[in-house]
């Protein structure tokens, strides 16, 4: 049977490369970790924001880590 996971939303950011530092953050602790952002493919680029989401299993971790940074 396949497993599937739920993706949560962890944290938001204002921009890109904010949410790359973070997913650092949980890429170093081992919690795998999506980046979901839309500029509209360039057009707009001051809708630069993220979302940094994980596995609902790993919701406390990653908030543990990004609370420690």
């Amino acid at each position: 049977m396949k497993s599937e996971h739920q993706l949560v939303t962890v944290a938001s950011f204002r921009s890109l490369a904010d949410a790359q530092l973070a997913k650092g953050v949980l890429d170093d602790i081992g919690v795998q970790s999506l980046l979901r952002s839309d500029n509209g493919g360039g057009m707009y680029p001051a809708l630069d924001s993220a979302d940094l989401l994980v596995r609902a299993e790993d919701v406390e971790k990653a908030n543990d880590a990004l609370r420690r940074e």
